[in-house]
């Protein structure tokens, strides 16, 4: 029988880029490297005509053309793609106070919200959408998360989130659930510093873990740099092993890709090169790197290589399942008129 060379995986991490095209030098980084995919920034985004160039150019860079392309699109003050380009969506609170009003009709805008930026992201190329955000916020948390939470009830956020996840799905566009196993709690933004939470086990487990443990089926969800002192006092759960295989993937159920929150956080701390392989060795499927910097770049690709730079035989696969999983619930829009009229009753629904 005739022998087949296996196709080799790309290594186990997502790059951003500095600007609207790829510089020679990243052109030459990236195909050296062979990145799972790339996310985009509002630094990288101009025009759709661009933005379609840089998506393509980068495509064609690591010679696969379904690579995953992520975007921070959740709405609201969280948003790459901006006017006069592309359609203001709004937080996911206003969601949450219109189905306080109404249920039926707060369910129905996040569906339609996640349809609508579903059909933007995907005429523009990108794959995935690292929304929404599952987390409970707290009273006397820091801000960072606020209105981008769909309110503070653990029963609204799931059925709020779920249903936007479906429209994103229907539009194209794999959803990330963030930021597992929770941030509501956390009182520094994870931005600027390491949250410590000291919240009861039981507590944790009531509030914080609740939406990710019902909507554990996402294709792919986003870590936390946030540590839980009654799971790990040491470590976020970005790096614990324990918290990765104990809770994320048991107590939750959580199977799909599991991808780090940006290393370039100051949540964080050691080198590039620790904090890359640190977080693979912990157990999560993809390294996440975003501001573009190359020296910073070449220190989380020699991390990704301290085990050997592909992607697991495991992450690999629910890598595959999850591209499955949003082929199988993707319905686009059948015309512009039909778009129209989905975005006219958005509109409509949120005033």
């Amino acid at each position: 029988m005739p022998s087949h060379k296996p196709i080799s995986k790309p290594s186990a991490v997502v790059f951003g880029c500095s600007g609207c095209e790829l510089t020679s030098e990243e052109h030459a980084f990236f195909r050296a490297t062979n990145p799972l995919g790339l996310i985009l920034f509002q630094r990288n985004c101009d025009s759709p005509k661009q933005v379609r160039a840089l998506v393509e150019a980068f495509r064609v860079c690591v010679g696969r053309d379904d690579a995953p392309v992520l975007i921070d699109q959740e709405g609201g003050r969280v948003a790459r793609l901006r006017p006069p380009h592309w359609p203001e969506f709004p937080a996911a609170k206003a969601y949450a106070t219109l189905f306080a009003k109404d249920p039926d009709q707060g369910l129905e805008a996040a569906k339609l919200g996640g349809r609508l930026i579903g059909h933007e992201l995907a005429d523009l190329g990108i794959s995935i959408d690292c929304a929404p955000v599952l987390d409970v916020p707290q009273p006397g948390a820091d801000p960072i998360i606020g209105d981008r939470a769909f309110g503070p009830d653990v029963d609204t956020i799931v059925q709020l989130a779920k249903a936007f996840m479906d429209g994103l799905m229907k539009g194209g566009i794999t959803p990330v659930i963030k930021h597992i196993p929770g941030h509501g709690r956390a009182l520094v933004d994870s931005h600027k510093d390491l949250p410590k939470v000291d919240a009861a086990l039981e507590d944790l487990q009531t509030v914080d873990f609740a939406p990710f443990r019902s909507l554990h089926m996402a294709g792919w969800a986003m870590t936390a740099h946030v540590v839980y002192a009654a799971l790990d006092p040491d470590l976020p759960a970005t790096l614990s092993p324990g918290i990765i295989e104990n809770v994320i993937r048991r107590q939750l159920g959580f199977q799909g890709v599991l991808v780090s929150d940006d290393l370039s956080m100051k949540a964080l701390s050691g080198s590039f090169v620790e904090r890359t392989s640190a977080c693979l060795k912990a157990g999560c499927d993809v390294a996440l790197h975003c501001n573009g910097d190359m020296d910073e770049m070449v220190q989380v690709a020699e991390g990704v290589a301290v085990d050997g730079s592909e992607m697991t035989r495991g992450g690999w696969a629910r890598y595959k399942i999850s591209k499955l999983l949003t082929a199988s619930a993707t319905k686009p829009f059948a015309s512009k008129k039909e778009h129209a009229k989905a975005r006219h009753r958005f509109d409509t629904l949120l005033g």
